[in-house]
């Protein structure tokens, strides 16, 4: 399968980068208000453009088990030794908003439902990438499954780390994206990389694959997430 076209990578770098290189210079001697709106607003253009050339069917490369990179690198806002130790028997998947069926899911629960396995590469953003092995429920299955309004314009996600963030709709249902609980053909996922469940979303940068999930929110209402509120960044993040 086709690498990501580069033409389009590098129409977004040249939306991000050089739309912000022209605000910033416009902004030349001001408070550092007015230089984070100019930010906010770049941003903002960014997400769209993004948005707008995203293909809801265009699947991310997959790859063999022969290229499933050992030992997967840990990666977090904490150090591993911070990496939380969740109790299966109390843990619950919360599940509200714009649903017929709110409710709480049992790990079991969401393991009894027809699973989807891949091998897919997580991008971070800091520049490396690892190609792991995920199975788990596609979300766009799950959602249905609660009657999901996919009229929504988001899908919001909780953490036991304290971790949050919000994909779009369309990238919510988009076939690979999944809700992730096992790791490398293992029984359950490893604690550090995100034990009992993890959002999988291979059409997006690392950090916007949350681990720990405690709950799922449907909402028409925009929440950010932990790394766009508190480094300004790019909220769509799409590859």
């Amino acid at each position: 399968m086709k690498e990501p076209d580069p033409g389009r990578r590098g129409f977004l770098r040249l939306a991000l980068g050089g739309g912000a290189a022209a605000l910033l210079q416009g902004c030349a001697g001001t408070d550092n208000d007015t230089v984070a709106a100019a930010l906010r607003g770049v941003s903002r253009f960014n997400d769209a453009a993004q948005a707008a050339l995203f293909s809801p069917q265009t699947l991310a490369p997959l790859y063999p088990r022969s290229e499933l990179t050992l030992p997967f690198r840990f990666n977090a806002f904490y150090s591993e030794a911070s990496v939380p130790e969740i109790d299966e028997a109390g843990w619950r998947l919360a599940v509200d908003g714009m649903v017929l069926s709110p409710g709480d899911w049992t790990l079991a629960q969401l393991k009894s439902l027809p699973p989807l396995t891949e091998i897919t590469r997580l991008i971070c953003i800091e520049g490396w990438s690892a190609v792991g092995q995920w199975t788990g429920v596609p979300l766009h299955y799950f959602l249905g499954l609660v009657g999901a309004n996919t009229r929504a314009k988001y899908v919001a996600f909780r953490c036991a780390d304290g971790y949050y963030t919000s994909i779009d709709m369309a990238s919510a249902l988009h076939p690979q994206t999944m809700l992730a609980f096992s790791f490398n053909g293992s029984a359950s996922l490893p604690d550090e990389f995100g034990f009992p469940l993890r959002l999988r979303i291979p059409t997006k940068l690392g950090f916007k694959n949350p681990k720990h999930l405690t709950g799922i929110t449907v909402t028409d209402q925009f929440t950010s997430g932990y790394w766009e509120d508190l480094h300004g960044y790019n909220w769509f993040a799409g590859l």
